[in-house]
């Protein structure tokens, strides 16, 4: 069976190795989820498990969910994910999925969301040098030219330009698994992972 998991970044800290050097982590709440459903490729056409984390009020999930969790019975969920797995039959509905899967020294791959910066320029957006501080200068922070004139008198598309900043779906590899507390339902990621407190990732172990 392989690891996944459904968690919540709860912010950053520092624990010391054997070595008493100190090593900047980021702590996850991760889990306890469950198995809502499986995909078969018979059925579905591809194989798949999906996991519910933060057990739902009633009254705040749409009836067909819940006719949905009825249907399968098991407890309603908050957040619903599907993951992708080799053989989804080694999974059984309503089974738990607990932070103990993963062990000190794991290597995981994170996925979250980036923090949403807003509107920004070039210089912060994309890392443009911009033009002289002083002296004259009148031109600052600005992007420059974005294409010729006469030919081909339009902007080509992928143009460095500004715009909306973060936000967007990250995929961190190679992630070191630094420290696990069970009965916290906690893991220790070394280094930073993409998002705000409290927002959603998913923690997936990979096979060496």
């Amino acid at each position: 069976m392989t690891g996944e998991i459904i968690g919540r970044k709860i912010g950053m800290t520092q624990l010391f190795d054997k070595e008493r050097n100190a090593v900047v982590v980021t702590a996850i709440l991760a889990g306890p989820c469950w198995v809502t459903g499986t995909r078969t490729s018979k059925k579905d056409g591809y194989s798949a498990v999906q996991l519910g984390f933060e057990e739902g009020k009633e009254k705040k999930i749409n009836k067909p969910q819940r006719g949905y969790f009825k249907k399968n019975n098991v407890k309603a969920a908050r957040v619903l994910k599907e993951f992708r797995v080799d053989n989804s039959q080694e999974y059984q509905v309503g089974q738990e999925i607990k932070v103990d899967l993963f062990k000190e020294g794991d290597v995981v791959t994170i996925v979250g969301v980036s923090k949403g910066k807003g509107f920004q320029g070039v210089i912060k957006r994309h890392g443009f040098k911009g033009g002289g501080a002083s002296h004259g200068s009148t031109f600052h922070r600005a992007p420059g030219s974005i294409g010729a004139s006469s030919s081909p008198s339009r902007v080509f598309k992928g143009t460095k330009m500004p715009g909306r900043m973060g936000g967007e779906k990250v995929t961190l590899k190679k992630m070191k698994v630094v420290k696990i507390d069970i009965e916290n339902n906690l893991i220790m990621i070394k280094g930073g992972i993409p998002g705000v407190r409290r927002s959603l990732v998913t923690i997936e172990k990979v096979n060496k």
